[in-house]
This record gives structure tokens, sequence and C-alpha cells, in this order.
């Protein structure tokens, strides 16, 4: 960690003088006094997302010729947008009125004392940006809403900037589950940009401000074109380590190529599978495959089993424990109201068991982050 203050207080630097190019990022707060920021009952907002502006490259590697912009495209169709109808708490009236109640026993002492611990790993420091993918090895596992549970959570308890990084060019849904109203440059157009000599002000003006906080790099359009290649995915992620604490990668399916390039080169992996038996068993065989691989790609792997419906019968500790003997840590996501209705998520809507399993999860990965290579 001997370089940790000198990339911080070159981070910093950045964003203090990001008025040259129309946007400004308040610099990070202070730690929190302990006990502070550390309750996993509500997930706030830090600070307000700046607007997007038209960015400004500087140096003499900027391109000669303007790149032109491409037109912004809403992630949702506004004919079907006003079908989406209201948002509906993951818990329910009982279960919200329940848990009242139980603040007021020594139960809830605990829960606090749990959630600062939880809190204090998901913000260890890190000396350069880590990369976090999150794949499955079939659609429909809750990949997508898992990356974007893990955005969300580390942009409110870390301190440097984090990136939400769609890598799955097949109509992904991540920036819908973030709750971006538009996107404009993708991760293909950003790849063609990219240079040495821009800093984080002008990156951000290609990214999507996230509105509780955070930045969302999507992998297309949401149109039918020419997929996300590995070349692209390397340039992209190699650049923008250096102004992102942490970037969560929303992969394609595995087996894709771009999927398999993301999970051999990241920091850490989360892989999604459904508490069914096809899920489950399609899971241990990825894991038996990151078990071969020259290094050590298993000891930075988490495995989330999601609950999409409220009637699985599967068990989940006979499921773990199938997993567990690959070598991996096996967390929960328990079926959540809010999340199974689709469209944005909204903090203040997950269940709270939703969001005691997200600081789970953000604290597990992040232990494995830091310690990678």
């Amino acid at each position: 960690m001997a370089d940790e203050g000198d990339w911080q207080r070159s981070l910093l630097r950045e964003l203090s003088e990001g008025g040259t190019s129309g946007m400004h990022l308040d610099p990070p707060e202070r730690s929190a006094p302990e006990g502070q920021r550390s309750d996993p009952e509500t997930v706030l907002p830090r600070r307000q997302a700046p607007q997007h502006t038209q960015p400004v490259i500087r140096g003499p590697r900027a391109p000669q010729v303007p790149v032109p912009a491409p037109e912004s495209v809403p992630t949702v169709d506004p004919r079907l947008a006003i079908a989406l109808g209201r948002p509906q708490h993951g818990d329910s009236m009982a279960a919200r009125t329940g848990r009242s109640l139980r603040k007021l026993t020594t139960s809830a002492a605990q829960e606090v004392v749990e959630g600062t611990r939880l809190a204090q790993e998901i913000q260890q420091p890190v000396t350069t940006g880590r990369v976090i993918a999150v794949t499955s090895i079939r659609g429909g596992a809750g990949k997508s809403t898992v990356s974007a549970l893990l955005a969300r959570t580390f942009n409110h308890y870390r301190h440097d900037p984090v990136l939400a990084l769609e890598a799955d060019a097949a109509l992904g849904t991540l920036p819908v589950r973030l709750g971006a109203e538009s996107v404009r440059w993708s991760c293909t157009d950003l790849a063609q940009i990219l240079n040495p000599s821009m800093q984080l002000t002008d990156v951000s003006g290609y990214l999507v401000p996230v509105k509780d906080g955070g930045w969302l790099l999507p992998a297309s359009q949401g149109r039918v074109g020419a997929p996300l290649d590995v070349p692209a995915y390397r340039t992209v992620t190699l650049a923008l380590r250096r102004y992102f604490g942490v970037t969560v990668v929303d992969c394609e399916t595995l087996p894709g190529e771009v999927a398999r390039t993301a999970m051999d080169t990241a920091h850490a992996r989360v892989i999604v599978a459904t508490m069914t038996a096809e899920g489950v068993n399609g899971t241990r065989v990825v894991l038996d495959w990151l078990a071969g691989l020259p290094h050590a790609a298993l000891a930075t792997t988490v495995v989330v089993l999601t609950a999409t419906s409220p009637d699985a019968t599967l068990d989940p500790k006979a499921a773990a424990a199938h997993l567990r003997e690959a070598g991996a840590p096996v967390l929960l996501l328990p079926y959540d109201r809010h999340l199974a209705q689709g469209g944005p998520i909204h903090a203040d809507k997950l269940a709270q068991a939703t969001r005691e399993a997200a600081m789970r999860l953000a604290a597990e990965v992040m232990q494995r982050a830091v310690k990678a290579r």
C-alpha cells in the first residue's frame, strides 16, 4: 500500500481541476465516525451527480478529427415506460413493521456492529483500480441485477469514483436497472477515443451519471448491432482503471469470448446462479474451469445464488454445499418483490435482507479484489 497516498492525491487533483471541461465533482468526503453510514437499513446517495456535457480532450494525442457524437437513445421506449407501474417494496408491510419493533431490542446493536464491520471491508483502500467481473452460465440468472446492486453499494460506502461497465451487447439491462433514462456513448465508441492525456473530467463526459451516484458505461444503445469484441473491452478496462477505484463489469453469459476474457483478467469474479438444479449444476462446471486456469482465479471468485421466485423448491443449503466443494464461497440473494418487478432499482424499496446480502457480497468481493495481483 505504499503508493496509496500518491494515487489518491493524483485522483483528487484531477477532480479539483474539473472546471476546464465544464464538469465538477466534489472531492471524496472524509471517513465517517464508527457507526455512521454503516447501517444497511438505508442506502442513500452521497453526492449529486454532475450534468452530462460534451467532453474536452486535451494533449498531443487527442484526435485530430472530432469524433461525431452518437444520438442519445432512451433505455426504455417512452410508450412502454408509462406501463412500468408503481414500484413496490421488497418487504411486505408486516415485515417492515416487525423490523421496526425489533429495533427496540438488543439485536439492533448487533446489527449495527455487523454493518460497521462490513462497511469497513467495503471501504478498503486500493493502490490501483480494481475490476470485478459479474457473469452467469445462462441468461435470466440476475447478473445485471447483482451488478447494479454491487455498483450502488460500492458507490455508497466508498469515497473514490465507481464505474458500472456493461460488457453484454446482447441488449443488456444494466442501464435500465441503474435508472439511466438514456444512453449515448458505448464501450466500443469509447475504445476509439481514449488516450493517455485524458483526465477523469474528460472521460466522465462520455459516461452516464447515475442518479444515486457513480457512473455507467453501456455496451450498446439497446439496438441489435456489432457485438463488443475483446480488443475494445481490454482497451477500455485497462484505460479506465486509473480513473475509478472500483469497476463493476456486467459481462455477457459464459462461454462468450468477452466473458471469458473478463473473468480471466478481473481482480475478483462473481458468478450468479439461479436456485435451480440446472443453474447450480452449470455453475459448478464453471467453477471447475476456473480451478484449471494458470493463476488462482478460484480464490478470487464468489458465487451468488439468486431466488427468482418465492416458491423455489431447491434446498439452498444443499445447493450451496455442492458449489462450495469447488472451493468458492457461496452467498444467497433472497427473493425480493421489488427486484422481481423489473425496471429501475430503487434503494429505498429494497427488502432489508437484500440490502444486507448486497453488503455482504460487496465486502466479500472487495476482500478478494484487494489481495489480487
